[in-house]
């Protein structure tokens, strides 16, 4: 398969968002989105996903440690079906745990400041995401 990836970590207020080249082999951090209403994130995502010639949505599951799914996975999954009928592109459903304190421990170690982290964790943490799922091969589901 190719075609363009969207990379997203969901939040109640940010959404981190990534994307990677048409050959699926690399992911980059693209923005943090603060979420508005639903009808205009609806409008931002349908956009980006135009401009950015996005074939699919690769949202991150936040799992418990021992596999097990719960309130923050059902959110994610509702905001995963939410995308796909908003922008008509289907979406798969990725491994999140750790990604957002492994983006906070880069991003230290980078030298930043709170500030500076805080601007750059989410979409960080979106490219993490989208990055292992790249390296999987692309699982399906």
């Amino acid at each position: 398969m190719t075609g363009r990836l969207l990379g997203v970590d969901t939040g109640t207020v940010r959404v981190g968002l990534a994307v990677c080249d048409a050959d699926r082999t690399l992911a980059s951090p693209l923005e943090t989105y603060t979420r508005k209403s639903p009808d205009k994130d609806a409008a931002f995502f349908t956009r980006l996903c135009q401009q950015e010639s996005i074939t699919g949505i690769v949202v991150g599951l936040p799992v418990h440690m021992n596999g097990d799914e719960g309130v923050k996975a059902k959110e994610a999954r509702e905001y995963g079906a939410w995308l796909t009928s908003v922008t008509g592109l289907p979406v798969v459903y990725h491994d999140e745990r750790c990604t957002t304190a492994a983006a906070e421990e880069m991003l230290w170690a980078a030298g930043l400041t709170h500030k500076q982290r805080k601007e750059r964790r989410d979409k960080l943490a979106a490219m993490l995401i989208l990055q292992a799922y790249l390296d999987a091969g692309c699982p399906p589901g």
